[in-house]
């Protein structure tokens, strides 16, 4: 039998690489600045088009590379930083694996200028899908020049499990924002197209804050800080008032290297606890600096995973740093802080101390996380109940009421009414039929804006004084992408400077204020963007009805409450909310009767 394995080719072995390292063009953006940030770069530009779909493009004026170390740069597992394992253990820089430009020039069209400060001529290297075509001396900038153009032309299957530009943009934007948040002292710009988005100077951490944010952040703001022998907290955190509906500006940093780790964004929201309304996210913003032997940056290839020696004395850390930040800044009207001073006495101490106080902490928060569960019993056994009945299908006609129904069809003579401000009761032939306003009152909506858009029909209400709204950078752009479809719901909105909006009409359901309603609707519609794969159109719909339906704990009058009822079985899909919650469910008199022993 002949034998039958081999090694892969280089271009194919590279190929493979790249869909680890380069999964979409915010990771090349990643890499590329990456490498500048560890040149030393004291400037840095980033050019896209179409997201980077077209061109990626990163200008550097940091060390620049001889024409030697330029080509060896593109050949796999290359690096300056790793020369023994036990280096794997002290990393302090961004990349190291040695695979993000040989992953990068082998799916897609690449070219270097590269220059060292005591050269004249710099280097100049054509690559496309892994093979050299060019490589000469050329007249260049100091620094480091990279344009990646074509991302995926050779992999079409790749290239076509893209999303769409303002969700590619959302991404790319995503990578500027945390390399800028972690280097504050490295002046940043971006550029999407003609556009300029950001122009960063080098700044404080909180005036780059305020830089990519948006003026709001000015006075939101409260410092942050706690040490101990080998874990450093310092940051920012927003005010409570502060705090979004959806997750998004939550930044985390170890030795200045973005990760995402829920175990210590739990340590935040509980520093938070009792300070937030019910389902928000506070902002922040904090860098944790610890000895690189006690940390694991090597766990997987986006180096946005990490392991930690002792996660515990970590969490304990960054909670208290926390609850000083919001106690120094008056933030709350009283905090104890003695529990966390005795903890980073102890952890400073070692053993075993600080881990006890840990734990003594956390049982007290979960006795009382415990009490708070046992007092929802009810409610939760409702929800439970809600499995014992038969799914209503979406195409099904109104239940027939039990009183006699009023004469234009309405339910005016049923005794429905509310339960907890939650809830509409109303007996029905079957039984009691229980509606949750808040879902009912979405799918209501939902509806009828995915008709407005379908026949571009929303009216809208003029603004007495029309009102400015400053944007982001990258909301700007999104609003300029899906303005058609704003205005088609009764949006009107005028240029009115740089990242700014005039709004002089909103939506007729629109009742909050016109920069509420907007903030609210993009937090929405991108939170959307995240983690499902919607049509602009119908993700518009969505968030839309999300911010502008009726909220649990809103009281309704028996009108409001009759209306709801109509409305919601006048709709194609009653029984389901856009995000597929059930509106409803019945409660039947056969159940109710075996439970009196009837």
């Amino acid at each position: 039998m002949p034998d039958i394995i081999q090694l892969l080719p280089d271009s194919i072995a590279n190929q493979i690489a790249a869909g680890e390292v380069v999964q979409r063009p915010a990771s090349a953006v990643k890499e590329l600045m990456e490498n500048s940030l560890d040149a030393g770069a004291t400037r840095i530009r980033l050019i896209v088009r179409e997201a980077g779909k077209s061109l990626i493009q990163v200008v550097d004026d940091g060390s620049g590379m001889s024409a030697t170390d330029a080509r060896m740069s593109l050949e796999r597992h290359a690096t300056s930083k790793i020369r023994t394992a036990d280096d794997l253990f002290r990393i302090r820089t961004m990349g190291f694996r040695g695979e993000a430009l040989a992953s990068i020039a082998a799916v897609s069209q690449m070219e270097m200028k590269t220059r060292q400060a005591h050269e004249e001529l710099g280097t100049l290297i054509l690559v496309e899908g892994s093979e050299v075509k060019k490589q000469e001396s050329v007249a260049c900038e100091k620094g480091t020049s990279i344009s990646v153009k074509n991302l995926f032309y050779n992999i079409p299957a790749r290239r076509n499990f893209l999303k769409s530009v303002p969700v590619e943009m959302r991404h790319v934007t995503d990578e500027f924002q945390r390399l800028a948040l972690a280097n504050a002292e490295v002046a940043f710009s971006l550029w999407n197209g003609e556009e300029l988005m950001y122009d960063l100077p080098a700044a404080k951490l909180q005036q780059r804050i305020v830089g990519l944010f948006g003026k709001a952040y000015q006075h939101q703001l409260a410092h942050c800080e706690a040490e101990v022998t080998v874990v450093k907290v310092q940051g920012f955190v927003g005010r409570p008032e502060s705090a979004r509906k959806t997750r998004g500006e939550q930044f985390l940093f170890v030795n200045n290297r973005f990760i995402r780790n829920n175990y210590l964004h739990h340590a935040v929201m509980n520093a938070f606890e009792g300070l937030l309304p019910d389902n928000s996210f506070p902002f922040y913003v904090l860098f944790i600096e610890i000895d690189p032997k006690h940390v694991d940056v090597n766990v997987h290839p986006t180096k946005t995973e990490v392991k930690f020696d002792d996660e515990r004395a970590v969490y304990a850390v960054v909670r208290a740093a926390v609850k000083q930040g919001l106690g120094t800044h008056n933030l709350v009207p009283a905090l104890d802080f003695s529990a966390d001073i005795n903890l980073v006495q102890k952890l400073q101490s070692g053993g075993n101390a600080g881990r006890d106080v840990f734990y003594d902490e956390q049982w007290g928060s979960l006795q009382k996380s415990n009490l708070k569960n046992w007092e929802h019993l009810y409610e939760r056994e409702g929800s439970a109940s809600r499995l014992a009945f038969p799914e209503q299908k979406p195409e099904m006609s109104p239940p027939r009421a039990e009183a006699p129904m009023g004469g234009q069809g309405t339910p005016d003579s049923t005794p429905a009414f509310q339960f907890q401000q939650k809830y509409i009761v109303w007996p029905v032939a079957e039984g009691l039929m229980l509606i949750d306003q808040e879902a009912a009152h979405e799918r209501i909506l939902y509806e009828k804006f995915q008709q407005q858009l379908r026949n571009r029909s929303g009216a809208s209400q003029q603004s007495l004084f029309p009102q400015s709204v400053v944007l982001a950078p990258a909301d700007f752009a999104l609003i300029m992408e899906i303005m058609p479809e704003l205005t088609a719901l009764g949006f009107r909105l005028e240029e009115f400077g740089k990242n700014t909006l005039l709004v002089t009409g909103i939506p007729v359901d629109g009742t909050a204020h016109e920069k509420h309603l907007l903030d609210g609707l993009l937090e929405q519609f991108k939170s959307n963007q995240s983690t499902l794969q919607l049509p602009v159109g119908d993700n518009l719909a969505r968030s839309l009805a999300r911010r502008t339906g009726i909220r649990s704990g809103q009281k309704l009058g028996a009108t409001e409450i009759n209306s709801l009822v109509t409305r919601l079985f006048q709709c194609a899909a009653p029984s389901l909310a856009a995000d597929g919650r059930p509106t409803f469910f019945i409660l039947d008199t056969s159940k109710i009767e075996r439970y009196f022993g009837r």
